[in-house]
């Protein structure tokens, strides 16, 4: 999937592959492109050990472990509990509702939370719109 496939651009670039995988006896699996591996047994771990060194976050559609797992993001970026980061949504076809929810239902209607905090993520379709964004935001 998405993940192996990143962990394989990073082998074979020859740079560092991590795998924070989730001690789960079907759903995760370590891939051969890791040059790091660490078994996690719970969720949070997990999440903080992705925000520790994470320059930027690239959600790709998943199920709940990834609305999850950028929610916690988006949220610890909001609060200032994490430096701002570049948070990049990718496929306007999945985003596009959950935004629209966001913006209605929770700024619109509810009131809780800023308008500035939907600027906290871009939304792309493109591999192009996503290089642009982390080039221009990520000093690597």
């Amino acid at each position: 999937g998405i993940m192996q496939a990143a962990n394989k651009g990073a082998y074979e670039a020859g740079g560092a592959s991590v795998g924070l995988n989730i001690n789960l006896q079907s759903l995760q699996h370590n891939n051969p492109y890791h040059t790091v591996k660490f078994g996690i047994d719970h969720f949070f771990v997990r999440k903080v050990m992705q925000t520790y060194a994470s320059e930027v976050y690239v959600y790709f559609p998943g199920g709940f472990g990834t609305l999850d797992e950028f929610f916690e993001i988006v949220t610890l970026v909001q609060t200032k509990k994490i430096r701002k980061v570049p948070i990049i949504l990718y496929g306007k076809d999945y985003w596009e509702p959950l935004l629209a929810f966001i913006e209605k239902t929770i700024y619109k209607n509810h009131a809780a939370i800023d308008e500035g905090d939907m600027t906290l993520y871009k939304l792309v379709d493109s591999v192009d719109e996503a290089y642009q964004f982390i080039t221009a935001n990520v000093s690597c």
